[in-house]
């Protein structure tokens, strides 16, 4: 079983609250996708993390809107 620490996650992304949340969109991504499982698959989870620490998400922030009432 992998770690990865709070200082591998933010490697990538501004710090680790964002990197957390850019891997859990992520693995909802990659759920949608069909898959075969078999049991030596990773978890979703883990999956997004490794592409995480890896640089292999591309992401940007987008401000959110706040409605006016």
């Amino acid at each position: 079983m992998q770690v990865f620490t709070p200082d591998d996650v933010a490697g990538n992304a501004a710090n680790k609250y964002l990197s957390v949340l850019i891997a859990a969109k992520f693995a909802r991504v990659l759920n949608e996708f069909p898959r075969e499982r078999t049991s030596k698959d990773k978890k979703l989870t883990t999956r997004a993390l490794e592409e995480l620490t890896h640089g292999g998400i591309d992401y940007r922030v987008v401000p959110r809107k706040r409605g006016g009432a």
